[in-house]
C-alpha cells in the first residue's frame, strides 16, 4: 500500500508540491483548499497526466470550506501551505497574526484525523508557524518539522553555481537560522565538488551572494509582483517529504524544535537535521565561529519576537 500524504492548500506551492509528489510516484495525495471545486479540479488534471509520467499514485482534492477534513484520515505526512500569501512590501512578520488562524484551525483537524502524522510546515512566517503548530497539535518534537533551510540553501547553491559557472550538483551550500533576513548562510561549509566556497570566491563575491540569498523570496515576490515563489518551496517540500517515506537518513536544514541545542531553547530555529521514518531522528550540532554563532542568536531572537507576539 503506497503512503498518504496530505497537503493543505491548494494554491501554487500546495498544487505544485502535489504534482511533484505524484510524478515520482512517492504517495498519494490529498489537496486541500477551501476553495470548492479547485483542488479536485487540480487533482482530477493531475490524475490524468498519469499515464503519460507513467506514475499509478493517485491524487484527489477535496473542499474544506465546511472544516470536514475526513478524507484525509491516516495521513501518513501533512503538509501544510495554507496561509494568506506574501505581496510586495510586506514582511514575513507581517503575516504572522493573519496566518495563526489560520494554522490553529487547520491543526486541529489535522490532530483529529491523522493523529501519528509527521507535519511539514511552509506557512509563512515559517519558525513561528512550526512552533504554533507544536503547540497545538502536542505531537512529539521529531514529528513537526519547518521547511526553510532547503529552500534557503537551494537558493544560496543556484547564485554560487551561477557565479562560478558549474554544474548545481558539485555545489552544497548550507543555511541556518529564522527563515528571514536574519537567515544565516554558511560560506565556511558551503562547497564546489568538497572544496570550500572561501577559497573559489573573493570575500566581496560571498557577500553579494549571501545577501541574495537572504533576500531571495522577497527577490521573486517584487518580479512576480501578486504571488510569491512556489517551484523552489514545493522541490524543497518533495526532497523532505521523500527522505521521510523512504527512510533516506538525509542531512538536511530544516526548522526544528531546540531544547538546548546551540544554546537555543524551547524555539523552532533551522538547523541541520537527519529525517528519516520518524521525521527528525537526530539534530546536528556544528561548532560555530564567534561570528557565526552571533548570528545564529540574532536570528534566533527575530523568531522569538514572532513566538512572544503569539503567546506560545
Amino acid at each position: 500500500m503506497r503512503k498518504k500524504v496530505t497537503i493543505v492548500g491548494g494554491g501554487f506551492v500546495g498544487s505544485t508540491t502535489a504534482q511533484r509528489i505524484v510524478d515520482a510516484e512517492l504517495a498519494d495525495v490529498v489537496l486541500t483548499d477551501i476553495l470548492e471545486g479547485v483542488p479536485a479540479g487540480k487533482a482530477l488534471d493531475m490524475h490524468e497526466s498519469t499515464p503519460i509520467t507513467c506514475s499509478d499514485a493517485r491524487a484527489t482534492g477535496i473542499s474544506t470550506n465546511t472544516g470536514d477534513y475526513r478524507e484525509t484520515a491516516n495521513s501518513d505526512i501533512v503538509v501544510v501551505t495554507a496561509g494568506f500569501p506574501r505581496k510586495p512590501g510586506m514582511s514575513r512578520d507581517d503575516l504572522l497574526r493573519a496566518n495563526y488562524d489560520v494554522i490553529k484551525a487547520v491543526i486541529e483537524q489535522i490532530v483529529k484525523y491523522s493523529p501519528n502524522a509527521i507535519l511539514i510546515m511552509v506557512t509563512n512566517p515559517l519558525d513561528a508557524m512550526a512552533q504554533a503548530a507544536y503547540k497545538i497539535s502536542a505531537f512529539s518534537k521529531n514529528r513537526v518539522i519547518g521547511m526553510a533551510g532547503v529552500l534557503d540553501s537551494a537558493r544560496m547553491s543556484s547564485f554560487v553555481a551561477l557565479e562560478l559557472g558549474v554544474s548545481v550538483e558539485n555545489v552544497h551550500s548550507f543555511v541556518l537560522g529564522g527563515h528571514g533576513d536574519d537567515m544565516v548562510p554558511l560560506p565556511r561549509y558551503s562547497t564546489v565538488a568538497g572544496i570550500p566556497l572561501p577559497d573559489l570566491l573573493p570575500k566581496d563575491r560571498i557577500d553579494a551572494i549571501v545577501e541574495r540569498t537572504r533576500k531571495g523570496g522577497a527577490e521573486i515576490v517584487n518580479l512576480l509582483k501578486t504571488g510569491s515563489a512556489y517551484y523552489a518551496p514545493s522541490a524543497a517540500v518533495v526532497e523532505m517529504v521523500e527522505a521521510i517515506l523512504k527512510d533516506k537518513k538525509k542531512v538536511l536544514p530544516c526548522a526544528a524544535y531546540l531544547e538546548g541545542e546551540y544554546g537555543i531553547k524551547e524555539l523552532f530555529v533551522g538547523v541541520p537535521v537527519k529525517l528519516g521514518s520518524r521525521g527528525i531522528e537526530q539534530i546536528i550540532e556544528i561548532k560555530l565561529t564567534s561570528e557565526e554563532r552571533t548570528a545564529l542568536e540574532k536570528s534566533a531572537s527575530s523568531v522569538r519576537e514572532l513566538v512572544t507576539v503569539l503567546g506560545l
